[in-house]
């Protein structure tokens, strides 16, 4: 009984990340569209701000009981991915291939233990640097396997994947510390903040904004900010980290589907192979890295 129980709650868990996978591609084809009527940085300030608001009170309590010190630490990490979704959503609106721009960004998931390694003094094992090979030749293969026609969205793509790096390992370090929920809406206000501060140094509204716009708006904001995050939290709560990080590969495949979909993207046999590389690495570097965490379980 008990046995079967554990299974439905870890089942329960990934059900409840395909979903928040699933979200997060949704996402990019919600902001895409939303970014067609209004300016992309307002986007995301009105985006973040209004997400946090409706998580506030769900935290609440925990909110008025945080120190001044891990108040801070929310807020900067906030703004670490403020910087991340700022050069987002650049290039989300400069590009016509989301497919490529979402394996371009799933490459932070290789980028964060080797950020970690100075950070916090933990060296990468072995199955890194297997798998970091794999994805450097999947990167060549995206910039166009020997023609190397690097476009302006690939390099603000790849840069927005370093900082979401540095931002994931901070978020390691302060979730330690920090309750989920409260960090969660504080990294949204203050991400939120730093959009609108600069929407407003760098941008101009247009005269009518299409009622349209409004909807993709809205949905960007509820299942693929609000919704999205609340499965994620729930579902990492109930499985392992790393059983949670192969789940949430599948983003850009969803990403990519979705693309091709809504607006045709074609992808050439050199992005193809690019996009599949960069799988395989992801899924090489996890697959091992869950292996050795048993092995040095079974050790203890």
């Amino acid at each position: 009984m008990i046995k079967n129980s554990g299974l439905k709650s870890g089942s329960k868990a990934e059900l409840l990340l395909v979903f928040a996978t699933m979200m997060a591609g949704c996402g990019w084809i919600f902001s895409k569209q939303s970014i067609e009527g209004i300016p992309p940085f307002a986007f995301i300030g009105i985006r973040f701000v209004t997400a946090s608001l409706i998580l506030m009170p769900l935290c609440l309590s925990a909110l008025t009981q945080l120190a001044m010190r891990d108040v801070m630490k929310a807020a900067f990490a906030g703004l670490l991915q403020g910087v991340v979704l700022l050069l987002w959503i650049y290039s989300v609106s400069v590009t016509d291939a989301l497919g490529e721009g979402a394996f371009i960004m799933s490459l932070s998931m290789l980028f964060a233990p080797l950020m970690a390694w100075p950070l916090m003094k933990q060296k990468p094992g072995k199955c890194f640097w297997q798998a970091l090979p794999v994805a450097v030749l999947g990167l060549y293969m995206l910039s166009g396997g020997g023609e190397w026609h690097t476009s302006a969205s690939q390099i603000t793509f790849l840069i927005a994947a370093l900082t979401l790096a540095l931002q994931f390992n901070l978020n390691g370090l302060y979730v330690k510390s920090i309750p989920v929920l409260p960090l969660t809406c504080l990294q949204f206000l203050s991400t939120g903040l730093l959009a609108v501060l600069v929407s407003l140094l760098a941008e101009s509204w247009p005269q009518s904004v299409d009622t349209s716009v409004w909807y993709w708006v809205c949905a960007s904001i509820l299942p693929a900010t609000c919704l999205r995050f609340l499965a994620q939290i729930a579902g990492q709560k109930h499985t392992s980290a790393s059983n949670a990080a192969i789940i949430m590969i599948l983003e850009p495949l969803w990403t990519v589907m979705l693309s091709m979909t809504v607006y045709g993207e074609q992808m050439s046999f050199h992005k193809v192979t690019g996009c599949l590389l960069i799988l395989t690495s992801l899924v090489v570097y996890k697959l091992r890295d869950r292996k050795r965490q048993r092995s040095g379980r079974l050790a203890g």
